[in-house]
C-alpha cells in the first residue's frame, strides 16, 4: 500500500463548494421530477427493476411469504388441537393466559441472568488483563489534540485565502489606477526604438508579431532585431511550404510510419512534469529557502509579492491594447518611408492572412443556446441519463498485489493483473487528469477507457469511485438505457448534443456505458433487434473527436463479454483497456474478511477464512457480498454469542451462484491479445527475451 499512489485530498475540498451545489441542483431536480410523476399519478416502479431477475426475486418473495403465513396458521391450530386433548375439553381463555405469563417470565428471567453473567465474564477478562477496558479504546487525548489542530488548520486556510483574494482585487485595483499609463508609454517607447533599430540594421521596417506568435512580447526576448527578423521570415517560409507538400509527404511516409509504429513497442515516454519539478525547486532555492519570515508569525500574505505578480497581469492587459496602436503607427510609417516595398508587402500579407482565416475549421454548432442549464440538466434527469453517483471510494476496491507475477513472466507466463494494480492504473489514467486540470493538460491525452472483466468483479463500482473522488458528474448512455429514448435520427443528434454540452459545463465529467459489446455487435441476437443496440456506433464516436485537450470529460465503459463485438470498432472508440480478472487467493482473504466485518460479524476461530478462501475460488466480491448480506442478518449477528459464523454458513449459499471458470478468464486474455494495446505489449515482450545478453559477441561465425 505504500507504494501506491494517493490521490491528494484537495481534489475534493478545494472544490466543496461548487460539489455541494451541484449534489443541491441534483437532488432538487429529482424530488420535481418524483412529484411530478406523483401528481400524474404514474406507476415509477417499473424504473425500479432493470432486470427480469429482480421482478422474479419479488414475486418469489412474495409466493414464500403467504405459504409462510398459511403454515403458521396450520401450525396454530395443531398446537391449539393438542393442547386441548392433553388438558381436556375444560380449557378456558385464563389458562391460556396463565400459560403465556410463566413463560414470558421464564424468558425474561433467563434474558437477565445471562446478561448478568456476561457483565462478570467481562469484568473478570478485564482484571486478568486479557481483554483491553473499553474506556481505554477511546481516541488518546494527543489524537484529540492532533484532529482539532487539524479542523482549525482548515479554517485559518479559508479565512487566509479570502483575505488574500481580498487583497488581490484591492491591489489590482490600485496598480491599474496608478502604473497602467506609465507602463502603456515605457512599451510603446520600447516598441518605437526597435522599429528603427531594424530599419538601421536592415534597411527596413519590420513585420509586426502577430497576436498568435506573442505580439511584442516576442520583441523583449533577449534577441537582436536580425535574429527577429529572420524569424518571422522563418515561420512564413514554413508555413507556405506546409500547405504544399503535406499531402505529397503524407502518402510516402504512410508506409513508414506505420513500420515504425510497429517497431517501436511499448516505451517510456520523456515526463511532461519533469520541467515544472525543476522550474518550482529553482524558484523555492532562489527565492524561498533563505528567506527571512520571522516577522510574519502569522504566515499571512505579503502586499509586494501580490504587487510584483499583479504588474505582469497589468502589463499584459496593457500590452494588448498597445500592440493594435502600434501595428497602426508601423503601418503608417512604412506609408510614408518605404512606400514602393512596405505596399506590395502589405498587400501580400493580407493575402496570406486571408488565405489563412479562410482555412479555419468550423465550429460545432449550438443546437439549445437559448435553453438555460438547469432546463438541460432536468431534462437529462428525466430522462435517467444524468445521475448521482454512488457513495464509494477507491479505498472500497479491495484485493492484494500479485507477488507471484515475476516468477511467472520468468517462466514465459503473463499473469493477470491484481486487483491493487487495477486499482492503481484506473487512479492514474482516470482519477489524476480528472481531478486536476494542470495533471490533464500535461498527462497524456486519454478521452475513454474501457473495463473489461466477468460479471461482479467491480467494473460499475470503478465508475462510480471515479466519480466520488475528483466529485465528477455521472452520466449514463447505456444502450440499455438509452431504449426508445429521442426517437430519430435528429432526436439521437440532440441527444448526444446535450449530453456532451452539459458535460462541459459541469466538468468534470464521466459518460459511462455499460454492456459496452452491444454498441459494437458483429451480429445482433434476435431478441435484442427491437431495443436496436448499436444506436449510438456510428454518432459516439464522433463526438468522441469533439473532446478538446482541455475538457475533463471521460468515456468509460464497462462490458462483460467483449468477444461478441467487433474487435477492431471496439479497440478504435476506446484508448486504454483494462483488464480486471477474477481474485486470486489473496484478494478474496482480504475480501472476506472486510466484508464480513463491514456487515457487522465477528471473525473468531470456528471461522476458518483460509479454507473459506481455498473453496471459493472463482467467486466475485458480487457473489461474496450477497451471500454475506443474506447470512449475516440482523438476527444473526444477535445470535453471534451462542452460534459463531463458520465456513459452512457461507458455502452452501454461495453453492447457489455459478463461478467464474478459468475458461472465461482465458477467452478475455486472448481477446485482449488481439488488440492493437494487446499486441504491443506481446511484441515488446518478445523484442525483451531476443536482445542479446551485454558482453556477450553477437555476430554470426563462419568459414570462408
Amino acid at each position: 500500500a505504500s507504494l501506491e499512489i494517493p490521490i491528494p485530498h484537495f481534489f475534493l475540498s478545494e472544490r466543496s463548494k461548487e460539489v455541494e451545489e451541484r449534489k443541491l441542483l441534483l437532488m432538487d431536480i429529482l424530488k420535481m421530477v418524483e412529484d411530478v410523476e406523483d401528481a400524474e399519478g404514474l406507476d415509477t416502479s417499473r424504473d425500479r427493476f432493470e432486470t427480469e431477475e429482480e421482478v422474479i426475486m419479488i414475486i418469489q418473495m412474495a409466493e414464500r411469504a403467504r405459504q409462510g403465513r398459511l403454515r403458521a396458521k396450520l401450525n396454530k391450530e395443531i398446537r391449539c388441537g393438542s393442547f386441548d386433548r392433553r388438558h381436556g375439553a375444560k380449557t378456558t381463555e385464563s389458562t391460556f393466559t396463565e400459560l403465556a405469563a410463566i413463560r414470558i417470565q421464564k424468558v425474561w428471567r433467563g434474558h437477565i441472568q445471562r446478561k448478568k453473567t456476561r457483565i462478570a465474564r467481562d469484568e473478570e477478562m478485564i482484571f486478568l488483563g486479557m481483554v483491553m477496558d473499553p474506556k481505554y479504546q477511546v481516541p488518546c487525548p494527543a489524537e484529540i489534540n492532533a484532529q482539532a489542530t487539524e479542523a482549525s488548520i482548515r479554517i485559518k486556510q479559508k479565512k487566509y485565502e479570502e483575505a488574500y483574494l481580498k487583497s488581490t482585487e484591492e491591489i489590482l485595483k490600485q496598480l491599474r489606477d496608478t502604473e497602467r499609463l506609465d507602463m502603456s508609454k515605457t512599451i510603446k517607447s520600447q516598441i518605437r526604438e526597435w522599429f528603427f533599430e531594424c530599419r538601421n540594421a536592415t534597411g527596413v521596417f519590420p513585420d509586426y508579431p502577430s497576436e498568435e506568435d506573442g505580439g511584442s512580447a516576442l520583441i523583449f526576448a533577449e534577441k537582436s532585431p536580425q535574429q527577429l527578423m529572420e524569424e518571422i521570415a522563418l515561420k512564413e517560409e514554413e508555413e507556405a511550404n506546409k500547405s504544399k507538400g503535406t499531402k505529397e509527404i503524407g502518402k510516402k511516409d504512410k508506409g513508414k510510419n506505420k513500420e515504425e509504429d510497429e517497431d517501436a513497442g511499448l516505451k517510456m515516454n520523456p515526463s511532461a512534469f519533469l520541467s515544472d519539478l525543476k522550474e518550482a525547486n529553482n524558484r523555492f532555492e532562489d527565492f524561498w529557502k533563505n528567506r527571512d519570515e520571522s516577522e510574519n508569525f502569522t504566515q499571512l500574505h505579503e502586499v509586494e509579492l501580490i504587487k510584483e505578480e499583479m504588474r505582469k497581469v497589468i502589463e499584459a492587459e496593457v500590452r494588448v491594447q498597445v500592440d493594435e496602436e502600434m501595428r497602426q503607427e508601423l503601418a503608417e510609417l512604412k506609408l510614408c518611408v518605404d512606400k514602393d516595398k512596405g505596399g506590395k508587402a502589405k498587400a501580400n500579407a493580407k493575402k496570406k492572412k486571408g488565405s489563412k482565416r479562410g482555412k479555419k475549421k468550423k465550429k460545432e454548432k449550438d443546437l439549445t443556446a437559448d435553453r438555460t442549464l438547469e432546463s438541460l440538466c432536468q431534462e437529462l434527469v428525466e430522462q435517467r441519463l444524468l445521475k448521482q453517483a454512488k457513495n464509494v471510494r477507491m479505498q472500497d476496491f479491495l484485493g492484494d498485489y500479485n507477488y507471484l507475477g515475476t516468477t511467472l513472466r520468468q517462466n514465459d507466463i503473463e499473469p493477470m493483473p491484481s486487483m491493487l494494480d487495477v486499482r492503481q492504473v484506473i487512479s492514474l489514467y482516470a482519477v489524476l487528469p480528472l481531478g486536476s486540470q494542470e495533471v490533464h493538460e500535461k498527462a497524456p491525452l486519454i478521452k475513454s477507457i474501457l473495463l473489461v472483466g466477468p460479471d461482479g468483479v467491480g467494473k460499475r463500482m470503478l465508475v462510480h469511485a471515479v466519480c466520488q473522488e475528483t466529485g465528477a458528474t455521472l452520466f449514463d448512455l447505456s444502450p440499455c438505457n438509452t431504449v426508445g429514448k429521442y426517437p430519430g435520427k435528429n432526436g439521437l443528434t440532440m441527444m448526444l448534443h446535450m449530453v456532451f454540452k452539459v458535460a462541459r459545463l459541469l466538468q468534470p465529467s464521466v459518460i459511462w456505458i455499460g454492456d459496452t459489446e452491444k454498441m459494437f455487435y458483429k451480429k445482433v441476437p434476435k431478441e435484442e433487434e427491437e431495443l436496436d443496440p448499436r444506436r449510438l456506433k456510428k454518432d459516439l464516436p464522433k463526438c468522441l473527436k469533439l473532446i478538446k485537450g482541455e475538457d475533463r470529460v471521460l468515456i468509460m465503459g464497462t462490458t462483460r463479454d467483449p468477444q461478441s463485438a467487433d474487435i477492431k470498432a471496439l479497440s478504435k472508440m476506446y484508448g486504454k483497456i483494462i483488464l480486471i480478472p477474477r481474485q486470486d487467493y489473496g484478494s478474496r482473504y482480504i475480501l472476506w474478511e472486510k466484508l464480513i466485518k463491514k456487515q457487522g460479524g465477528e471473525i473468531t476461530e470456528a471461522l476458518d477464512l483460509s479454507s473459506l478462501t481455498k473453496v471459493t475460488d472463482g467467486y466475485t466480491p458480487g457473489h461474496m457480498v450477497k451471500v454475506i448480506k443474506s447470512v449475516v442478518s440482523q438476527e444473526r449477528i444477535q445470535e453471534l454469542t451462542k452460534r459463531p459464523l463458520t465456513a459452512a454458513d457461507f458455502v452452501l449459499p454461495l453453492a447457489k451462484f455459478e463461478p467464474v471458470f478459468q475458461k472465461e478468464e482465458e477467452a478475455i486474455k486472448n481477446w485482449y491479445a488481439k488488440t492493437s494495446l494487446g499486441k504491443k505489449r506481446i511484441k515488446a515482450a518478445s523484442e525483451k527475451e531476443e536482445a542479446p545478453p551485454k558482453g556477450k559477441d553477437t555476430k554470426k561465425k563462419g568459414r570462408k
